[in-house]
C-alpha cells in the first residue's frame, strides 16, 4: 500500500475532512485532499468520490476515505469502479470487520451523523486492521 491516503468529502463534510487530515498529518502519514474547501455552498458528491477512487486505482494513493452527509452516497459511487471496495462505517466494529473480512479500500464517513471523535476511532480501525486473507480472499475472488 502506497503510504499516501487520498481524502475527499463534498460541501457537508469539510470541516470532518479537514480534521482527518490533520490527524493522519499528526500520525506521520500523507494526505492527497481531493475535497471542497469549508464554505462551499453546494457540490456534486460523485465528482469527489470519482477522484479518490481514481487516486486508489492509479495506485497514487494506498487508500482512501470519502466523506458526505451520511457516507451511503459516496460509497454507492466508488462501489461502481471495479478494484474499489468500500465501505461506509457508523462504528469501530463495522471498520474493523470491514477490512479484516472485506479488505476494503474506501472508507465512507458520515459527517452529519457522526462526531469528529468517533470518526477518528473509526478511521484508526479503517488504518490498522489487517486484511486476514484465506477464506475471505476466496470470497473477494468471487468479485469478478
Amino acid at each position: 500500500m502506497s503510504g499516501v491516503i487520498a481524502i475527499g468529502s463534498d460541501h457537508a463534510g469539510p470541516e470532518l475532512k479537514s480534521a482527518v487530515i490533520f490527524y493522519l498529518s499528526a500520525k506521520g502519514l500523507q494526505t492527497m485532499d481531493l475535497g471542497v474547501p469549508i464554505g462551499t455552498a453546494a457540490c456534486n458528491y460523485p465528482d469527489i468520490a470519482r477522484k479518490v477512487v481514481s487516486a486508489v486505482l492509479s495506485g497514487e494513493a494506498g487508500r482512501g476515505i470519502l466523506i458526505c452527509g451520511t457516507g451511503a452516497g459516496m460509497c454507492m459511487v466508488a462501489n461502481k469502479a471495479a478494484g474499489i471496495r468500500a465501505a461506509n462505517c457508523p462504528n469501530e466494529y463495522t471498520a474493523r470487520m470491514a477490512r479484516a473480512h472485506n479488505d476494503i479500500n474506501i472508507l465512507t464517513l458520515g459527517a452529519r451523523v457522526l462526531g469528529h471523535g468517533l470518526a477518528l476511532e473509526i478511521v484508526e480501525c479503517f488504518l490498522e486492521t489487517p486484511f486476514e486473507g484465506g477464506r475471505h480472499q476466496e470470497r473477494l475472488a468471487l468479485f469478478n
